[in-house]
């Protein structure tokens, strides 16, 4: 419970939901112009289905991402001369942002 009290915690939240509302609203205008372009009887339909599957592909990414950060262990290694290095899933997401 402790995790809640630190500031690192709540602005990391503050960010997330700053960035989820933002490409929420991306979703919605670019599925908007995209079923404008079908006929009236299909948009409804469309920007339906299209919401469903942008939340779904965010949600499994999330959950990707969640699995992979939690994986403390390194899976590969480098041992040379100068450098010793093991890359875990936590290094891999924030590497590559």
């Amino acid at each position: 419970m402790e995790l809640f009290l630190q500031i690192d915690t709540w602005v990391a939240l503050l960010t997330l939901t700053f960035l989820e509302i933002i490409l929420g609203i991306d979703n919605i205008i670019f599925i908007s112009i995209s079923a404008n372009k079908l006929p009236k009887e299909q948009q409804k339909k469309a920007t339906f289905l299209g919401l469903s599957l942008a939340m779904i592909t965010r949600i499994l990414l999330l959950f990707s991402v969640s699995y992979l950060i939690a994986l403390k262990d390194p899976f590969w290694t480098i041992h040379t001369s100068w450098m010793h290095a093991g890359f875990t899933g936590q290094s891999i997401i924030l590497f590559l942002g």
